[in-house]
């Protein structure tokens, strides 16, 4: 650095020689003040404001372990809805088992259902996927008596209450799907299915289960 300084005071005399002797120092030091600059300014210390990143990113909560709270082996009890979406308020009960069992170290599980009530019997497996990109759950299903997999409900868990939305084809038009989980202890849980037909201004519930523990994890 003091070879720079004396390069350019040298060159600062070469331009200035003829100079009147005043404004020729005047000339040279205005010279050394503008080499010295860069340098005093890099060996500042930087202000916190300007260390600080001011978009601090907020974690985002995780939630691959979301449905351990039901695995294992459960006492159920279905309410059902005869007729959703008729204005018809005609329901059959149901009491079954539900076997609950983990993949993927939680990031899935596997949901049996078999129950019997005055209306038959209700026989499905449901698959929970978790999305760790989008941070959030698919829920998917298929009843025994066609095999078919319905089109997922997506969404995620907070405040300890898991809401989830779908969309399917039903009597020849679409309508929207909310599946729940609330009430949620080490012991019992509740779960609820509800159409909407009007874009989701409103919602019928139609399928109500509740879990009773039988045997944890």
């Amino acid at each position: 650095m003091k070879k720079k300084i004396n390069e350019r005071i040298s060159e600062t005399e070469n331009i200035v020689m003829n100079t009147p002797t005043r404004l020729r120092t005047y000339l040279i030091l205005c010279g050394v003040v503008a080499v010295l600059q860069p340098f005093l300014g890099f060996g500042q210390s930087k202000s916190p404001a300007s260390i600080t990143n001011p978009r601090q990113t907020v974690k985002e909560r995780d939630g691959q372990h979301d449905f351990d709270f039901n695995i294992g082996a459960w006492k159920i009890h279905i309410s059902r809805r005869l007729r959703p979406l008729t204005g018809s308020a005609a329901w059959v009960e149901y009491d079954g088992v539900a076997i609950v069992r983990k993949l993927w170290n939680g990031r899935a599980s596997v949901f049996e259902l078999d129950a019997r009530g005055d209306a038959g019997r209700i026989e499905g497996v449901g698959l929970r996927l978790y999305n760790p990109e989008a941070r959030q759950w698919s829920l998917n299903w298929a009843s025994s008596s066609d095999g078919v997999m319905t089109r997922p409900q997506i969404d995620e868990f907070k405040n300890g209450r898991g809401v989830f939305y779908g969309q399917e084809p039903f009597k020849d038009r679409a309508i929207f799907i909310r599946q729940s989980f609330s009430d949620i202890t080490t012991k019992s849980s509740r779960f609820e299915q509800a159409f909407s037909d009007d874009g989701g201004k409103t919602w019928e519930t139609n399928w109500i289960m509740t879990f009773a523990l039988v045997k944890d994890k």
